[in-house]
């Protein structure tokens, strides 16, 4: 006899994980709301948010992303300390056992 046991877990789909800017101007505020889905059947908790410089902050969801529902991570990129083309990637941290899901955007930052 065989068993097949499943574990209930949450799952992180980020239908559009990639975000173009296009052209900016140097000391632009942008801000951009991946929508995230948890196509799992357990609440989806996010832990943690990674990205690499401190000209991207993030904002997780606050509460558990409930089987089957759609939340959203807001991404800011302040760049007042950057120019030229940039292309950034921020890793998501959460009890997917598939993780870290990432999201990415690109701008192409001038000079003043």
């Amino acid at each position: 006899m065989t068993l097949n046991i499943t574990h209930a877990q949450p799952r992180v789909k980020i239908a559009n994980h990639k975000k173009d800017f296009g052209n900016i101007q140097r000391g632009e505020v942008l801000r951009h709301a991946y929508p995230i889905t948890n196509e799992g059947d357990v609440p989806l908790v996010f832990t943690e948010a990674e990205a690499g410089c401190s000209c991207t902050t993030v904002q997780l969801p606050k509460a558990p992303v409930l089987p089957g529902k759609t939340d959203t991570v807001i991404v800011t990129f302040n760049t007042a300390s950057v120019y030229g083309r940039q292309d950034r990637v921020v890793f998501l941290s959460s009890n997917d056992p598939k993780t870290p899901a990432k999201v990415r955007f690109k701008a192409n930052v001038s000079k003043k």
